[in-house]
């Protein structure tokens, strides 16, 4: 299977990537993954992203798209993946086509985390203090709402107009979540081509 997931800041997504990729044998690749290992081993790259994502922004398309095109041709990924913060915008959603063709392969299942805005908010803010993210201010992450809002909307719509996207409940504990996310993903490989 290869998939994507995504959901506002604060969804659980990564706690749910990494559960859904063993249970499908996957792995997970998370672009938010890649930057920290970027910013913690202080490379050029990470220099740049790190003062993006304190300002609260996306890290540009080219160096995204460069990492993921890199890391989806390893041997681990060939034969399926989930993917994690990313696409983020249309443009890499072309750009995500474009490296899944040169693979002659196409997604199987896009799959969305809904969540009202006030809860997310206020999960956010709960772990800025318990984690100790002087990044996560209220400021940062409203705007990080607004962001994720005007660029991830037109993704789910896109991959909607194509038959795979699936939208989930996000409200709830983790099983809970998980549960209604290997439903939708068995309801999907049920389907299969």
């Amino acid at each position: 299977m290869k998939m994507i997931i995504m959901g506002p800041p604060g969804a659980g997504k990564g706690t749910q990537a990494s559960t859904i990729a063993s249970a499908a044998g996957v792995p997970a690749i998370s672009t938010g993954e890649i930057f920290r290992r970027h910013v913690a081993e202080k490379t050029e790259l990470g220099t740049k992203v790190a003062a993006l994502i304190e300002a609260g922004e996306y890290v540009p398309d080219e160096l995204t798209n460069e990492l993921v095109a890199s890391r989806l041709s390893e041997d681990d990924a060939q034969e399926g993946f989930l993917l994690d913060g990313y696409p983020r915008n249309p443009a890499q959603v072309a750009k995500l086509d474009e490296i899944l063709e040169e693979m002659d392969t196409e997604l199987d299942l896009a799959l969305e985390l809904v969540l009202d805005r006030e809860t997310l908010v206020e999960r956010l803010l709960g772990r800025a203090k318990t984690e100790g993210r002087a990044d996560d201010t209220e400021e940062v992450i409203r705007r990080r709402m607004e962001v994720y809002e005007e660029q991830t909307r037109p993704i789910s719509d896109i991959y909607a107009s194509r038959g795979i996207l699936r939208q989930v409940d996000g409200d709830g504990s983790i099983e809970e979540v998980a549960e209604r996310l290997a439903a939708a993903i068995s309801d999907r490989s049920g389907h299969h081509r």
